[in-house]
Parts: C-alpha cells; structure tokens; sequence
C-alpha cells in the first residue's frame, strides 16, 4: 500500500482549538500509515502538533483582539506586507519540499480569511502541480454566523472551484453544516461528516474535584477565570475545585492568582491529563469550544457551559445551547457571568440531573483518516478554471 503524504495547514489565533483538533486529526493519519507534515503559524504551544509528525513552524501570528479584527506578531506589533511575503515564501517552500498526495486546510475558506495572503498563492500552487494533489478542507459542524454581506458567496465560489473534498468534523445526528452556513446547498465539491473529533478514551482520573473550571486557550476566558476564584472564596461547603487557566494566560496574571488562591482551589495553567480529570469531576465548568464539549462528551459529566461571545462570536452559543436541549449541558452566558451568578449556576447544575445518555459520534479523527485514503483511491485531479480572477478577487 503506497504510503500517502498528506501536507497539513493550520492556524490558531486566539485559542487553541483549532490546533488541538488538527492534532487530533494528523496523529489519526500516523496512526493510519500517512506521512503527515503539519504546518502550524500560531503561537507555540508545547506538545502540539505531537510526536509522529514532521512540524513545519511560521513566524507566528496572533490576533489582535477578540473580534480578530487584525493580526500582530507575538510582540503585539501588526505584522505588515514584508512579514506576509516571508511567510507565504515559507509556506510554498514547505509545500514544495513535502511534494503531497493531499493538502489539507484547516477552517478556510469558511474561516481564517486573515490568511489568505498565503493560502490564495498555496492553492494557486496546488493548482500549477502535476499532478495535483487532492485539496480538502478541515472545518467544524458549526460556523460563525456573522459574516459580511458576500462573504458566504466567495466561500462557495472558492470551493467549488478548487477544493475536491469538504470534511465536517461533525455528527450529522447534532448538527449539520448548513445550520450555520446557509449556502451549504450551494456546494458542488463532496462534503461528508466525519463524527466528532474527540480524543481516545481516558483512564481514570488521578485526582477527583467537586467543581473543575477550565478556560481552553486562556486568551479570552479572564472573566471566568476571574468569577471562578470569588465564588470558590466565598463558597462555604467544603467543594475542592481546580481552576485551568489555559497556558495563553500572562505568566503575571497566573503567578498573582496563585498566589492568593483560596484553600480548596488548586490552579494550574495546563493538565496534560484534563480530559482523564474530567471522568473523576461531579461537575465540568468551561466555555463552548469544539474540543472541551468533545472531552466533555467522552467522559460523560456534568457540564455547565458558558459560551464565548465577545466579538459578536455566535458558534459556541449556538453549540452550548443546542446541548443544553439534548439534556447534555446546562448553560450561563457570558453576559450573566459574575461571582454569583457563576455560583447559583454551579449548585443548581449538581442537583440537576445527571447527563442525558448519548449516541455522537466521537470518532471522528479516525473516520477523517479513512475518508481521505477512500476518497484519494478513487480521485482524479478535476481541471479547474483560471485561478487569477478568484486570486484577484479575494485580494480585496
């Protein structure tokens, strides 16, 4: 069996979460027999993409506010036109150095449009290859829904024209893509669902805490970081809680909480054994993202969501909500998130009910492994149509 090599794009820029999932994925294709080269331009983050693959790393990026309104190099400083030729030079050099049977790219075109000053030429490149490799895009069953008028239309326009495969790493039974993507019917390229990326199994928790909060990435979870610590001061029942802060935390802010940590708070700013944590907690605190409702979901605990939506954000709303009427998640939004509020929904989730069994799928890096050796054993590379107006076009 010949032994595919598959190129892997992907960006984070606040959080973690997309590279999480990503990795997921390309330990899923290792373990399947591909040679993966994972291509990462976000902040470093120790243990990502993980051990098995070759990881080409960019200057990195972050983004320059909640509402990813702009992208700025890890000094704070908005990267400008000379930093962009570098890395998009960078980034064709990785693609042609690795010579790919598949390219994937994480969330674009349906998000990461802050990149396209390297992923319109990568595609350009992909496009000029004899022969081609096949083109996928990687993206989760739920989408943001603000968008600017058009944007939807060039997503499909882009995909039509150049993608050959639209993974959603989602399970068709909780949501479907065009829920948040309202042209979804407008696709032409195959889309096919792959479950939901959720990581093995865990075993059993080494530790177990009544109450434990985690705040994904740590970039935009201050304010749950921050109720967390007052409700579990002024808490009188004897509850141990853990508080993650996420390793995105400045290293002052997460050395001053530490400090003043009341008894029966243990901080850490990352647990490499979260998930397995989460199968000894009575109750899971966290915000929306993919992959902590994944854990969540595998582990089968109470949870109590409190979704990010600064920004005008709506995909982690519109997912928290939709488990809560699964009977799968109770829900606080970020508007109503105080001391107080955060500790009246506490109790009242831990004499709540005790989750709602399930059915998702959670096995979704796998399935995205054998979806793209099944899908690249019968691909024939499509002609596509001239790539300089859509180049063009997009550059606005």
């Amino acid at each position: 069996m010949k032994r595919l090599r598959a190129f892997f794009y992907v960006q984070h820029l606040l959080g973690i979460g997309h590279l999480a999932r990503a990795s997921r994925i390309a330990a899923a294709l290792v373990d399947d027999g591909f040679d993966v080269t994972v291509v990462t331009g976000g902040a470093p983050i120790a243990g990502f993409p993980g051990l098995g693959v070759k990881s080409v790393t960019l200057p990195p990026v972050t983004s320059g506010d909640e509402g990813f309104s702009g992208l700025v190099d890890l000094q704070g400083k908005p990267i400008d036109d000379d930093f962009k030729k570098w890395r998009s030079e960078m980034l064709l050099q990785a693609f042609r150095d690795c010579r790919p049977d598949i390219v994937i790219v994480e969330a674009f075109p349906f998000g990461r449009r802050q990149m396209r000053f390297e992923l319109l030429p990568l595609i350009e490149a992909i496009e000029a290859t004899s022969p081609r490799p096949l083109l996928a895009t990687s993206v989760r069953d739920i989408l943001q829904e603000r968008v600017k008028p058009g944007r939807n239309e060039e997503t499909v326009d882009l995909v039509n024209r150049h993608f050959d495969l639209v993974m959603v790493h989602g399970d068709p039974a909780f949501a479907t893509i065009d829920k948040t993507f309202p042209l979804a019917g407008a696709i032409t390229a195959e889309v096919t669902y792959t479950g939901l990326v959720a990581a093995p199994p865990s075993p059993a928790a080494s530790e177990r805490f009544d109450v434990l909060v985690s705040v994904g990435g740590g970039a935009a979870g201050k304010s749950l970081v921050n109720s967390t610590i007052a409700a579990a001061r002024n808490a009188n029942n004897g509850w141990k809680w853990c508080l993650i802060t996420g390793p995105n935390l400045p290293k002052g802010e997460f050395d001053a909480i530490a400090r003043d940590a009341t008894p029966g708070l243990s901080i850490f700013r990352f647990r490499e054994d979260f998930a397995s944590l989460l199968t000894g907690a009575r109750l899971s605190v966290s915000q929306a993202g993919y992959n902590t409702v994944c854990d969540v979901l595998r582990a089968g605990c109470r949870s109590l969501l409190v979704p990010f939506a600064a920004g005008g954000e709506t995909e982690q709303t519109v997912r928290a909500l939709m488990l809560e009427e699964l009977g799968l998640a109770t829900v606080l939004m970020e508007k109503d998130l105080t001391p107080e509020g955060l500790a009246q929904a506490i109790e009242q989730a831990l004499v709540g009910p005790t989750p709602s069994a399930h059915r998702l799928d959670l096995e979704g890096a796998r399935r995205s492994a054998q979806i793209l050796r099944e899908r690249y054993r019968t691909w024939s590379p499509k002609v596509g149509p001239d790539f300089g107006k859509i180049h063009d076009q997009n550059r606005r």
